[in-house]
């Protein structure tokens, strides 16, 4: 009996993974220590009836990893992105539509800097080199490109780690644009910082709110979990999106931290219904998914 109640448990509990996507996942190969590699993920993420991943690399793109893994796993949604650190070249939009260009289609994902953003290396009080994406009050030209290229080929645009205004400014420029997908990285967290007035702006310009499990729990909590279900409430579920920003070693791994996120969240008083409209629909739309 009460075996019987143990297994009913564990599959409810994975039942609420089934058709999500995870639009923030890392994973190994990486130059930072990673949990889990990206094939033993895959495996990991099938297995317990998630749809999509969207691997994300801080240093190099994730496309072709993407590519290799539908062929070893091919039930499961794999995408991968280019996040514009000075690692391939900053704002490069040449890097962004070479990935865009590669076979299968699965470099889905562009990011504006983040680990080597601007307003990354202000507020870490850093003296390194950084990526603007910003100068004067303007959109840089390269920024501008990128954007461009993100309407043309159809790819999801994210702000990365840039600041509240300067994530607003890229927001703007890529519905103006034309860009049909558009996520502010996890909205709330430092460095971003956005204001649930900021967050509602973005969303009146038709972004998506990154949420992440990495902002609740583990190594990078910055927030409780009232905090998240408090803000969800003020800008609305329709506009949000769960994520994990799992793979830091030390953290649950991807599909044991979205769990424990809706979970939290359930007990914040969110309903399953949001919980799976933002785990499910907003991050499949997001990726321009069916």
């Amino acid at each position: 009996m009460k075996l019987g109640l143990i297994l009913l448990a564990a599959f409810a509990a994975h039942a609420q993974l089934a058709g999500v996507v995870d639009i923030h996942a890392h994973s190994g190969p990486d130059s930072v220590p990673r949990s889990i590699d990206a094939l033993s993920l895959a495996k990991l993420a099938k297995d317990r009836g998630m749809r999509g991943l969207v691997l994300k690399n801080h240093y190099e793109s994730t496309a072709s990893l993407a590519y290799l893994l539908r062929k070893v796993v091919p039930d499961l949604e794999i995408f991968g992105g280019i996040d514009l650190n000075r690692s391939v070249g900053g704002v490069n939009p040449a890097a962004v539509e070479r990935m865009a260009m590669l076979a299968g289609g699965f470099g889905r994902v562009v990011w504006m800097p983040t680990f080597d953003a601007e307003n990354q290396v202000k507020f870490s009080k850093e003296n390194r080199p950084f990526v603007s994406v910003v100068r004067g009050g303007k959109l840089l030209p390269e920024t501008v490109e990128v954007i461009a290229l993100a309407a043309k080929h159809h790819l999801t645009l994210e702000t990365g780690h840039s600041s509240p205004a300067e994530g607003l400014m890229i927001v703007r420029a890529a519905k103006k644009a034309g860009v049909e997908h558009i996520v502010v990285t996890h909205a709330m967290l430092a460095p971003v910082q956005m204001t649930i007035a900021q967050m509602r702006e973005a969303t009146a310009l038709g972004a998506y709110l990154e949420f992440v499990y990495n902002g609740v729990a583990g190594k990078g909590k910055e927030f409780e979990m009232a905090d998240y279900a408090k803000a969800i409430r003020a800008v609305g579920a329709k506009y949000c999106i769960l994520s994990s920003d799992m793979g830091q070693v030390g953290n649950p791994l991807h599909p044991d931290g979205l769990e424990a996120f809706f979970a939290g969240l359930a007990k914040e008083g969110i309903s399953q219904a949001d919980i799976e409209l933002m785990s499910r629909t907003n991050p499949a739309r997001a990726l321009g998914l069916p």
